[in-house]
This record gives C-alpha cells, structure tokens and sequence, in this order.
C-alpha cells in the first residue's frame, strides 16, 4: 500500500484557554470516557452533583489568618500596641516607695527608772546577790594568776618529779602525780572563794534599809521583762527619800551613795550601768538640789574582800574604774545643762 504523509500539525500551547475550558471539556471527558467503560454504570447525573461539591467558593481561597501574607492586605491588619506588663510594673513600682523595714521593730525599750513594784525589787536585789557571788570567779583567778601563786606551783611540781623521777620508767608516775597535785590546788582555791557565796545569801532586804527603817531608792533597767541591772541609792541629808516636793532646805545639803550597781553578765559593756548611775544623779538632783554630791558607799554590796590584799588588786582596780564612771556621768550631765541654759 502506498504510505500516507501526515502533515505535523503544530500547535501552539495556549494555558489560558486550557484553564478557561478547563471544568467543561474535564467534565465533558470524564462523563464521555466513563460511560464508556463496560461495566461502568455511573450517571452524568452523579458526576455534576460531585463538581459542584468540589468547586470551592472564591472566598474560601483566601489566606488562614495563620498564612504568612505575602503581599500587603487591607483585610488583615496587626493589633495595636499596648504597654508591655513588665514596664507597668517598674512603672508602679518607681511610682510607690516601698518603706524600708525597721530593724528595730518588736524589739522592746531600754526602761531605765526607779522601782515600785515589789516584785521588780526583788529581781533587782537578787540580780545584786548574783554579782556578790561572781565575786568567787573573781578571786579564783587572781589566785591562780598571782604570780606568786604560778612560782610556788611550779616549785612543788619540781621537788615532786625530782623525788619520784629515776628513769624513764617513772614518766607515767610523774605525770599522774601532777595531775593530782592540781586538782588538789584547785580544790584549795575553790574552799579559799568559798566565802562568797555566804554573803551572797546572807545578802537580803535589810541591806537596803536604813537605821531609820526607810527603804533605799532601788534603781532598775528593765529589757521587756526582764531587770537586766539594778542600782540602789540612798539618800542623806535633808529631803532623804520621802518623795516630796523640794523645799528650799534640801537644796543646800545632802549627798547621795550608790551602795550597789551591777549590770547582768551578758549585757555588760553596752552602756547600761552608765543609764543606772545617770538616773542615780537625776534623782539624787531632784530630791536633794543640783548641789547635793553624789558617790559611791565606802561599804558597798561588793565591797567585802575576803582574800588577802596581795590577792584584791583586780578588785580595787574595778571599784577605781567604777568611781571614774561615775564622775564622767557627773561632768557629761553638767556640761549638758550648761548648754540648755
């Protein structure tokens, strides 16, 4: 058979109206080749009702809020901007001044006055016989630390070790003989500081009681509740203790002694007994006129040294410290009415 030349026929691709055709001819096609196939009985009739489920609306095209927007949109517009959290409230808290806590709060005052309430006196006059039995503490270390004391120590432990030291045998001996040798030391210093302890419960009301059987002025600082020291004052002369209006006599005469001042342990070197011998002259001033003198009793609570002298140079220094508190307070309380005139 003769061949038949087939012209190529070109055609030139055209997207537009392959798109524009494109739900007719598919539609068209597809319901054409399907009723085509054998055993295929599906209706034209479905396959409209399937397009028209498919066919998205046009605003269903649009971009998710979530779609980054690739160009710009009138339709999608940002939040306005509000003030961050953090930055209202560095705000706020430059705006309120948030006091700073007090370091002294609940802490109870210092009450340094004269005392009326007989129970206070008590713990006032007990806080005194604790101070006299201190004392033997006292004592024992100006005996232990004499240096008279340390020689004669030292001089028995060597005549000891050298009549019971032979050979090296004998170390163990020495040193158990010495121990036994200080204890027997300590227990002699302890029987020799014993005494102060008697006077500490011979120590009772009578003392602040004059031959007249009028009470001294007891003098306390109390801590919340507690008399943390205690001071106890009389008065002589004209005016003494009665608590009544000045008159014009009481202001030429008199003198005020402070027979006891202490301080408890733990609160000593904080300027409390300095208040206790401040109020001391403030009453003294106020019973007996600003010339009245004041000072320390000759026989005070602490007075009483029951050692031999070459063992009371600790005790003679604290009374001359005492003193010089004293005439300190004296010349500060001066100065300072001086300056009010």
């Amino acid at each position: 058979m003769p061949r038949q030349h087939v012209q190529p026929v070109k055609h030139s691709l055209d997207l537009r109206s392959t798109f524009e055709g494109f739900h007719t001819v598919t539609n068209f096609n597809v319901v054409e080749r399907m009723n085509a196939v054998p055993g295929l009985k599906t209706s034209a009739a479905f396959f409209s009702f399937l397009r028209a489920n498919l066919v998205l609306p046009s605003s269903t095209l649009n971009s998710n809020i979530s779609t980054p927007l690739l160009h710009p949109s009138s339709s999608q517009t940002l939040p306005p901007l509000f003030p961050s959290s953090l930055a209202t409230m560095t705000s706020n808290a430059e705006d309120e001044v948030v006091p700073a806590p007090n370091p002294l709060e609940g802490v109870p005052p210092l009450v340094t006055k004269q005392l009326t309430d007989e129970n206070d006196k008590v713990a006032a006059l007990k806080l005194i016989a604790d101070s006299i039995a201190q004392q033997r503490q006292q004592a024992s270390r100006a005996i232990i630390f004499n240096p008279l004391t340390l020689a004669g120590y030292i001089l028995l432990l060597a005549i000891v070790s050298n009549f019971i030291y032979k050979d090296r045998s004998d170390l163990g001996i020495v040193a158990t003989t010495s121990a036994g040798i200080t204890m027997a030391c300590l227990i002699a210093i302890r029987g020799l500081t014993g005494e102060y302890l008697n006077l500490a419960e011979k120590f009772n009301w009578k003392f602040a009681t004059n031959e007249d059987g009028e009470e001294d002025v007891i003098i306390g600082s109390r801590y919340g509740e507690e008399i943390m020291g205690a001071a106890v004052l009389r008065l002589e002369g004209k005016g003494n203790g009665s608590g009544k209006k000045k008159t014009k006599s009481a202001k030429t005469g008199g003198k005020g002694v402070v027979r006891a001042w202490t301080v408890r342990v733990k609160y000593r070197g904080k300027g409390v007994g300095t208040e206790l011998l401040e109020e001391a002259v403030k009453i003294t001033r106020e019973k007996l006129g600003n010339s009245a003198e004041i000072g320390f009793a000759a026989e005070h609570a602490n007075s009483n040294m029951i050692l031999p002298e070459i063992f009371n140079a600790s005790f003679r220094k604290r009374e001359a410290k005492a003193a010089k508190a004293l005439e300190t307070v004296i010349e500060n309380m001066d100065t300072g009415s001086k300056k009010k005139r």
